[in-house]
């Protein structure tokens, strides 16, 4: 509990006190927000955020690193293959994410990477975590990750290597990489306003440290275990390293947002929001709730979401938009919603949607006990 508690402390300082100074570098190596013109993005208030900060999505990844060092560290408490995972997956998306807004400031136009080499970048990081997320047993013969996809813990019959191992192999890098992918994309398509996404990390992962946490304390490998809630186990590796690291980033989110709240002082760039993507992907393949991160993480497919319903409706209507303009939250500022109002109302949804994924997580539990 010490290394957990000072993890976070440690994370939520760093970003708190120390932005301003990062803030103050990034000004000095010129790295402002490149905003289109008016008449491409159609809406016009953005242009006012043009020369803001950007690319601070590198300070909550160095917070988030150096609380979770430091409290495993001071409480005797080393680093696991899990949390250092988990950390692979943070910073391996935020260096794609990086190179992009990088490529955007050096040219002063808003295109970085294609789509395309974006998705190789991320399938670059995500396939190594696989591969090595599926090695390193621990005593208890528990690796990282497992061969089934998961809801709220695995599922045997939807294991990927009954067809045998090649063939399991190819669909579970398949699924994970379309898992890290989509993740990833969701929570940089819905970086749009200020503070949005900090907000909604926040809601979600905190909820995934709970999850977490509670497989902890009801561990198949705990010591002390009542034999009557030996059904209800869970075969998590490492879930108070993931408790750790994930308390670090949330920390290093909260102390983000009080210089990214409206009105901006800094963006956290692509660099920061597909490092994002890259916790809840990794924290829902370690923790054995990868569908369950849908509804925790739901507020994060509003947006890809209202993208893609656009396209379709944009092709079936042949010409006709079914938004003002996509993602939603920009549909709403088009609708005269003051931003404010959109970053606020999001985080009630992604609030009650983290709430609503954390008592079907308990409720299931209690079906077993």
């Amino acid at each position: 509990m010490r290394s957990l508690l000072t993890a976070a402390a440690v994370s939520l300082a760093f970003t708190l006190f120390l932005t301003p100074v990062f803030l103050r570098v990034f000004r000095r190596w010129g790295w402002g927000q490149v905003i289109r013109t008016p008449e491409d993005v159609h809406n016009p208030s953005h242009a006012a955020k043009r020369g803001t900060a950007t690319m601070g999505g590198v300070i909550f990844i160095v917070g988030a690193v150096v609380g979770y060092l430091v409290g495993c560290y001071t409480g005797n408490n080393p680093p696991t293959i899990s949390g250092l995972l988990v950390i692979w997956m943070m910073v391996g998306f935020g260096v794609v994410g990086f190179i992009d807004d990088f490529m955007k400031v050096r040219s002063q136009r808003s295109l970085g990477l294609s789509g395309w080499r974006k998705i190789l970048g991320q399938v670059v990081v995500i396939v190594p975590f696989g591969v090595m997320a599926m090695n390193f047993p621990d005593r208890y013969q528990q690796t990282p990750a497992s061969g089934m996809i998961s809801v709220v813990r695995d599922v045997p019959v939807l294991n990927l290597f009954a067809l045998g191992a090649v063939i399991g192999w190819i669909l579970y890098l398949i699924w994970i990489t379309f898992i890290g992918v989509a993740w990833s994309n969701s929570t940089n398509v819905t970086d749009g306003l200020d503070g949005l996404a900090t907000g909604i990390g926040i809601f979600t992962i905190a909820a995934m440290s709970l999850v977490t946490f509670w497989q902890f304390n009801q561990s198949c490998s705990g010591i002390g275990l009542v034999d009557a809630y030996q059904p209800a186990c869970y075969p998590t590796r490492d879930p108070m390293d993931l408790t750790i690291i994930a308390a670090s980033f949330v920390s290093a989110l909260i102390g983000f947002l009080w210089w990214n709240a409206p009105k901006a002082k800094v963006f956290m760039g692509d660099v920061g929001s597909m490092s994002i993507g890259g916790v809840i992907a990794a924290l829902s393949i370690l923790s054995h709730t990868e569908l369950l991160a849908v509804l925790l993480a739901g507020a994060f497919i509003v947006g890809p979401g209202s993208v893609i319903l656009q396209r379709i409706y944009f092709k079936l209507s042949r010409g006709r938009r079914l938004f003002l303009m996509s993602p939603f939250h920009h549909h709403l500022e088009m609708r005269g919603w003051p931003e404010i109002t959109i970053v606020v109302r999001m985080w009630i949804i992604a609030g009650m949607l983290a709430v609503t994924g954390i008592g079907l997580f308990y409720v299931e539990w209690l079906s077993r006990t």
